[in-house]
C-alpha cells in the first residue's frame, strides 16, 4: 500500500457530495427540523470521505468495501434514530431520520463514483420532502390534526 497526497480529486468528489446534500438540508432547515442546513452536507461529506479514505486500502477486496458501507449505513441509522421523538399522541422526526440515512447514501454513492445514483437519491429525497408535504398536511387535517410523522 502506497500513500500519496492527492488533495485535488478528493476535494472535487467531496464537494459534489456536499452540494448534493444542500437541497435536502435546506428543506429540513426551512421546516425547522432538528437537523438542517449544516447537518446534511456534513453527513454526505463524511460518508463520502470515509469511502475515499479507504479506497486504496480496500483495492481488490470488495468484501472489505461492503463492510465499510455496511458500517456507514448502520451508523446513519443510529444518527437518524436520534432525530425521532415519540410522545403520547404522535411520532416526530421519522422523515428527518430517513433523510439523514438517504444523505449518507448520497455520500457513499459519490465516494464510490456512482454519481448518477447519488443525483437520483438526492433529487428524489428532496422532491419527496418538498412535494409530499402538502399531501401530508392535508391528511393530518383530515385526521383532526394528529400527525404521526414529521
Amino acid at each position: 500500500m502506497t500513500s500519496s497526497f492527492r488533495l485535488g480529486p478528493h476535494v472535487v468528489v467531496m464537494a459534489i457530495a456536499y452540494l448534493l446534500a444542500l437541497p435536502i438540508g435546506w428543506n429540513r432547515e426551512k421546516a425547522e427540523r432538528s437537523a438542517g442546513l449544516r447537518t446534511f452536507p456534513l453527513v454526505a461529506l463524511a460518508t463520502c470521505g470515509v469511502i475515499q479514505a479507504t479506497e486504496h486500502m480496500l483495492e481488490g477486496h470488495p468484501e472489505g468495501t461492503a463492510r465499510i458501507i455496511e458500517g456507514l449505513m448502520a451508523g446513519m441509522g443510529f444518527i437518524g434514530g436520534g432525530a425521532i421523538l415519540k410522545t403520547k399522541l404522535s411520532v416526530h422526526g421519522t422523515a428527518t431520520a430517513a433523510s439523514l440515512w438517504a444523505t449518507g447514501a448520497v455520500g457513499v454513492a459519490v465516494g464510490l463514483g456512482a454519481y448518477d445514483v447519488a443525483v437520483v437519491i438526492s433529487l428524489f429525497t428532496f422532491l419527496t420532502l418538498w412535494l409530499l408535504t402538502p399531501l401530508k398536511q392535508d391528511a393530518a387535517t383530515a385526521n383532526n390534526g394528529e400527525s404521526k410523522d414529521d
